[in-house]
């Protein structure tokens, strides 16, 4: 019978070391989210934004009141009748309101009176004004069809023949100098965007190109191990997005307050001089939803500028910086360093 030895039990097995916790460390940012030129840049962009938003602005308000004027001027023809000696005036007022309203295309006529008369030569003779001592044409107000007006040459010819004293006037030259006039206010107003864009533009450049010279160790050395240039210029990107976003909307607000003090300062001083005369100029202070909602896409639109002027300038550095690499009898600096 064979003896079997009984088995050896071999003591438990430690328990493995712990390692140590490895965490990742996150990576710092190329450059600072916070330093002197950035905040400069910031200010700069944000007087550009505001200066850009209130053009913006001001042209959608030239707009409106122009299209308010022309809309107004558009839908009424007046009959002036020059006073004479022994004319019948209010015949003659008849007479005039009822043959323009005999053409085709004619809604109303409204003969203005004494009083009315009066309060229009109000501001220029002053009050207590007696018409019948002075040489004053008296006016008819004809309210027309604009979608189908009337044959004004044909009223011209037939109030020459039956009221000489009549003279019409369809205002059509105010109507083309209201036009010709809306027109060359957008132009400028677009002229002016086209600059502010233009040298925000340049500012973001040289603000790129001096960011790059700062940091260009970090960058070469970035490149030299293997980052793509589009990872560095996404990291200068985001860095300039961040700030034209705060200053773009920093000086988008302070454009949108400005016409808000202006709508309720006029709001606030109705039938006074100094309000009046900003009315009969530029109209209502309120450049309305679609204003402030240009002014909005104007923020966009310089926030996006100014990341693409980045990229664009940061790729064309790290392409300089390759070509200085490749050549060595060319100095190790940037252009503009």
């Amino acid at each position: 019978m064979i003896e079997t030895k009984p088995k050896r039990r071999l003591p438990p097995a430690a328990p493995p070391a712990r390692r140590p916790d490895m965490r990742v460390r996150p990576t710092a940012p190329i450059l600072p989210s916070a330093n002197i030129q950035g905040s400069a840049l910031m200010v700069v962009i944000a007087i550009m934004a505001f200066l850009a938003c209130l053009t913006f602005g001001a042209v959608s308000m030239v707009r409106a009141t122009a299209a308010g004027w022309q809309s107004q001027i558009a839908r009424e023809i007046t009959i002036q009748i020059k006073p004479e000696e022994g004319l019948d005036m209010d015949r003659a007022l008849t007479k005039a309101r009822d043959l323009a309203l005999s053409f085709v295309g004619t809604k109303d006529g409204r003969i203005m009176d004494d009083a009315a008369t009066a309060r229009l030569l109000e501001p220029w003779l002053g009050t207590g004004i007696d018409l019948a001592e002075l040489p004053v044409p008296r006016l008819v107000i004809i309210t027309i069809d604009e979608s189908n007006p009337p044959d004004f040459e044909a009223m011209r010819a037939l109030l020459r023949n039956e009221a000489p004293q009549a003279f019409l006037d369809d205002h059509r030259t105010w109507v083309n100098r209201l036009v010709s006039m809306a027109r060359t206010t957008v132009l400028i107003g677009f002229g002016v965007l086209i600059l502010v864009f233009i040298a925000m533009v340049l500012t973001v450049v040289f603000a790129t190109r001096g960011a790059m010279s700062g940091n260009r160790h970090i960058v070469e050395v970035l490149h030299f191990v293997g980052a793509e240039s589009r990872f560095v210029a996404r990291e200068f990107q985001r860095h300039f997005l961040k700030i034209s976003l705060k200053g773009a909307a920093a000086g988008g607000v302070a454009a949108a307050a400005v016409f808000l003090i202006a709508g309720f300062w006029q709001s606030r001083s109705l039938a006074t001089p100094e309000s009046d005369q900003a009315t009969a100029l530029f109209g209502t202070f309120s450049i309305g939803v679609l204003g402030y909602a240009g002014i909005l896409v104007t923020i966009l639109v310089i926030a996006l500028l100014t990341t693409l002027t980045a990229r664009l300038t940061v790729l064309r550095a790290i392409d300089e910086i390759d070509l200085i690499r490749s050549d060595p009898a060319r100095t190790d600096t940037l252009p503009g360093d």
